[in-house]
């Protein structure tokens, strides 16, 4: 995923990698913050790959800066990996459904609506994994885990009905 929020933020301009940083956290930090640490590692990947360059530059103090900017398989690459499909796995699933949705502006109407229809079923899945659990007459019995699974529930029918309203705006505006 962090390579996704890096080639969107380096869509807008080029930035260095504390600006990148920065940018994701200004962007996407109430539902993602990954780290710094993660950052250099990823920026490499994508430089390998051909999806981002970079250019260095000494400043005035002479320190040297390095500034990545996106290429143009780079925006092809940022598309893929917004309708790459995404886990299952629900301790990842809300944060990660979340950043592609507000990516999803850069996408062709039929790709988003692809995009919705893809989140919708997995967060359905979900949560009816968790309405399972939570009618087992073992569960039923632990207050703690019902009220957390309660809210797993609440979280994914929010989730659910905010990707419906895309769904239906998608069908109306593009």
């Amino acid at each position: 995923m962090i390579e996704l929020l890096i080639l969107y933020i380096l869509l807008r301009r080029e930035f260095t990698m504390y600006g990148i940083s920065k940018e994701i956290a200004s962007k996407f930090g109430a539902y993602t913050a990954p780290s710094f640490g993660a950052l250099k590692p990823a920026l490499r990947r994508l430089e390998y790959g051909g999806f981002l360059t970079l250019r260095k530059m000494m400043s005035d103090g002479g320190k040297l800066s390095v500034y990545y900017s996106i290429t143009k398989n780079g925006e092809k690459e940022l598309k893929h990996l917004i309708l790459e499909d995404l886990s299952d796995n629900p301790i990842q699933f809300i944060p990660n459904a979340k950043v592609k949705l507000a990516c999803a502006a850069l996408l062709t109407k039929e790709e988003r609506a692809d995009l919705f229809l893809h989140l919708k079923t997995l967060a359905l899945s979900i949560k009816q994994k968790a309405e399972s659990i939570l009618n087992d007459e073992y569960t039923n019995k632990d207050f703690y885990q019902r009220i957390l699974l309660d809210n797993s529930i609440v979280e994914y029918s929010n989730l659910i009905t905010i990707i419906e309203g895309f769904e239906k705006d998608n069908e109306r505006n593009s």
